[in-house]
């Protein structure tokens, strides 16, 4: 639309002379603003959502304590098989390791046979206890 069409006035004038057009309220008025803090009281209390907290928390502390039994009697069944075992398995071991021992003493034999007054198999740390070779000695594997 142009601007003749609006202020009926034909062809172009000076803004001077067109004729002042302003807006205004609305007949009657604009609707009051609200500008009051109004919160809906909705949902629930802080105490219902506190209770609810309270309870899950300690739904959830059962649970854990219940999980721990589980536990704790899995590990002791797990240890208990282990003690089982326990003979057999230090069994297995010590004939492993009269095997490897005699292995040794024969070496040993054989590298000393020229050094005089060498006992075989005799301890170098005269303490009166036997002590078993330090770790490994005798388990080349684990090297």
């Amino acid at each position: 639309m142009t601007e003749a069409v609006i202020r009926k006035k034909p062809g172009m004038a000076s803004v001077k002379d067109m004729p002042l057009l302003q807006d205004g309220p609305p007949p009657g008025g604009f609707p009051p603003v609200r500008f009051a803090r109004r919160i809906p009281n909705k949902g629930p209390s802080a105490v219902a959502i506190f209770l609810t907290a309270f309870g899950a928390f300690s739904w959830g502390m059962y649970q854990v304590g219940k999980g721990n039994k589980i536990r704790r009697e899995l590990k002791e069944e797990k240890y208990a098989a282990r003690r089982a075992i326990l003979p057999m398995l230090q069994a297995e071991e010590d004939e492993r390791f009269v095997k490897e021992w005699k292995k040794h003493l024969e070496e040993e034999a054989r590298i000393m046979k020229d050094v005089p007054g060498w006992k075989v198999g005799e301890s170098v740390y005269h303490s009166g206890k036997w002590m078993p070779p330090a770790t490994g000695e005798l388990r080349p594997e684990v090297w």
